[in-house]
C-alpha cells in the first residue's frame, strides 16, 4: 500500500473458518472468523486492529503468527510464506515472531520463577550458555522496570501490572521482528494502563520491533499506534494513519464507533451515532456488505454485493459503496 516504506508482514485473502458442529458433534456449517484480508504491515510501525468484541481480531493475530493455521490465502514474512512452513523451519520462525496475551495470569505458569519464565524462550533454543541466558534475563527485566528482587518470585505474588512486565519481557527477549499484543491492558487497572502503553512505546524505539496492537479501546489505540485498521465481522472496513482515521473517518462502523469514545468533559456535548440491532452472527453472515443491517445508509446494492477496500489517497482505504471513485 505505499512504495516508501518496507513491508514485514503481507497478508493475502486470508480466510479463517472455524467447523461448526450441533450438540450431537454432526457438523453443521462454518464459522467466518476470518473472512478474506488483504493487508500490509510495515517494518518498525504499530498498527492498530479495532472492532467489536467477536469480529475476529484475536483470529487474525493468531493467524498470522501461525498458532491457527489459515483456512485460504497467504502470509509472508519478509518474503518468506509462512504457511508453507514444516516443523524445524516453522520453529526456527517463531525467534522473529511473538504474541503478548491479553490475561497476564493465565498465560504465565504457576509453578515456575519469574527467572524461569522470561529464560524459557532461550531455553527453547538454546541459546547462548546459561549464565549469558541468566544475564539475558536480568537486563530485559531492567528494561520492563523489574529489579532482580522479583527473580525467584512465583506470578500469583505479582500485581497484574508487574505480571504484564513479565509477559512482555517474555515476549521480547528473543528480539523478535514482529510482535502481536493481544489486547494487553485490557485487564489492567485504568492506572496501570498508561505505564504499560509508555512502556512498550520505549521498548519499541530501544528494540525496533513492529507490533499488530489489538484492541477495542479506541483511545488506547490512538495513543500507541502509528496507522489503524477497523474491523467488522471478519473484514477490514477502514484503514488509514491514525490521525486521518480519527478525524476524518468515512465508514459510517467507524464513525459509530469514534462517536461511543466517552469524552472527560461534561461541557462537550457530542452526537452519538447509535447503531441498531446486535452482531450478526459468524456462521451465517449477512450477503453483500456485512454491516448494511445495521448501517442506516444502505442501499440495495449494500445487501448484494460485497465492497472491497478503496484507496482514496494518502493512505486511506475504505470498503464501503458510499465511497465511490477513491484515488485518481
Amino acid at each position: 500500500m505505499s512504495e516508501n516504506k518496507e513491508v514485514l508482514i503481507k497478508i493475502e485473502d486470508v480466510k479463517k473458518y472455524f467447523n461448526a458442529s450441533n450438540a450431537f458433534g454432526n457438523k453443521k456449517g462454518q464459522v467466518h472468523a476470518v473472512d478474506d484480508i488483504n493487508l500490509d504491515i510495515y517494518k518498525g510501525e504499530t498498527l492498530g486492529l479495532v472492532g467489536e468484541s467477536g469480529c475476529g481480531k484475536s483470529t487474525l493475530g493468531r493467524t498470522i503468527l501461525r498458532l491457527t493455521d489459515a483456512t485460504d490465502g497467504t502470509i509472508y514474512f519478509k518474503d518468506q510464506d509462512i504457511n508453507k512452513l514444516k516443523r524445524e523451519p516453522l520453529r526456527q520462525m517463531r525467534k522473529h515472531m511473538q504474541m503478548i496475551f491479553q490475561d497476564p495470569y493465565s498465560s504465565l505458569n504457576p509453578r515456575m520463577t519469574v527467572m524461569e519464565i522470561i529464560r524459557s524462550p532461550l531455553d527453547a533454543f538454546n541459546i547462548g550458555t546459561k549464565e549469558e541466558r541468566d544475564q539475558k534475563v536480568l537486563e530485559i527485566m531492567e528494561k520492563v522496570g523489574l529489579g532482580k528482587q522479583f527473580l525467584f518470585r512465583y506470578p500469583h505474588e505479582f500485581s497484574g501490572g508487574q505480571r504484564q512486565r513479565v509477559v512482555i519481557a517474555k515476549a521480547l527477549i528473543l528480539n523478535p521482528d514482529f510482535v502481536v499484543a493481544d489486547e494487553p491492558v485490557s485487564a489492567l487497572d485504568v492506572s496501570v494502563r498508561s505505564q504499560i502503553l509508555n512502556l512498550m512505546k520505549e521498548l519499541q524505539e530501544e528494540l525496533d520491533f513492529t507490533c499488530l496492537f489489538i484492541s477495542h479501546d479506541l483511545s488506547v489505540v490512538k495513543h500507541i499506534s502509528n496507522r489503524v485498521a477497523v474491523m467488522y465481522l471478519g473484514k477490514i472496513v477502514e484503514l488509514a494513519d491514525k490521525n486521518e482515521l480519527y478525524d476524518n473517518p468515512l465508514h459510517p462502523y467507524t464513525k459509530a464507533l469514534l462517536s461511543a469514545i466517552p469524552i472527560p468533559d461534561a461541557t462537550v456535548k457530542v452526537k452519538r451515532q447509535i447503531l441498531s440491532g446486535d452482531v450478526p452472527s459468524p456462521y451465517d453472515p449477512p450477503s453483500g456488505c456485512h454491516f448494511h443491517t445495521r448501517c442506516p445508509y444502505a442501499t440495495e446494492r449494500c445487501s448484494t454485493e460485497c465492497p472491497k477496500l478503496k484507496d482514496m489517497g494518502d493512505g486511506h482505504f475504505v470498503a464501503c459503496h458510499l465511497c465511490e471513485g477513491g484515488a485518481s
